[in-house]
């Protein structure tokens, strides 16, 4: 792998007295899909919204090149423009139309050509198969279509890296492999990812690296391959066992 995009060190993470993520070191390399599994609570999307500086931590560091990623520093609000982050809400704005909530970012954030931000939100959307709707509502969207516009959205700003936290737990069961096809392309044509997900079979498609977390510790890490049908960890095992997972 080339360069590091994001480098964790000694993370520490805590709310109160529940510690949430334990001394936790990870990189991530440009063009590398690193994926995070494990059981509710294990500290996944905690340590996503770390990486974004959503989260204020109690130990260790997050940096992006380099650059150190601080909750509330003066700086933060640039380095998240380098950061892409799509949630399992939405977050549209009900009120504007797709093309509006696409380049509201770009233009208002990045003082990009509003032309210019115009032709690049009607190519990401035609790639996500929603260049007709970019006139319609939220309202009159789907959820998959919502969440691919959300990921549209971030993709416009030119991310070094995309953060998907959760993005298909909220749709109903017939509109998540159109988001997942959506990622699996974004994978292919080399965006650098951490994905959250509970989508055993999409975690081994997309995946360079599957890092399986439980008490806010990596207890494994590897290939999804090797991951996926030999994992070394008695933990691993278990949990693997929990799904209906199949090659």
């Amino acid at each position: 792998m080339s360069e590091h995009i994001i480098d964790i060190n000694h993370l520490v993470k805590s709310f109160g007295d529940n510690s949430v993520i334990n001394d936790l070191s990870l990189s991530v390399s440009k063009g590398e899909v690193v994926v995070l599994i494990g059981p509710s609570g294990c500290g996944k999307s905690t340590l996503l919204r770390c990486l974004n500086g959503l989260e204020p931590i109690q130990g260790g560091s997050v940096s992006l090149h380099g650059e150190a990623v601080e909750h509330g520093s003066a700086g933060l609000h640039k380095i998240r423009q380098k950061i892409g982050m799509v949630f399992q809400s939405y977050d549209l704005f009900p009120h504007m139309t797709v093309l509006k909530n696409v380049i509201l970012a770009p233009v208002k954030v990045q003082k990009r050509d509003k032309a210019e931000a115009t032709e690049a939100a009607l190519a990401l959307l035609d790639r996500v198969g929603l260049k007709d709707k970019a006139d319609a509502y939220p309202s009159e969207l789907s959820g998959g279509q919502k969440q691919r516009v959300a990921i549209v959205r971030s993709l416009i700003m030119n991310p070094d890296i995309m953060l998907l936290d959760e993005i298909t737990a909220a749709l109903d069961p017939e509109m998540v492999h159109e988001v997942l096809n959506v990622v699996l392309d974004l994978a292919k044509n080399g965006t650098t990812m951490m994905i959250v997900t509970h989508e055993m079979a999409f975690a081994e498609a997309v995946a360079d690296r599957v890092v399986f977390l439980d008490g806010g510790v990596i207890v494994e890490e590897g290939a999804p391959a090797e991951f996926f049908h030999n994992p070394k960890t008695e933990r691993a095992q278990r949990f693997l066992k929990t799904f209906t997972y199949s090659r």
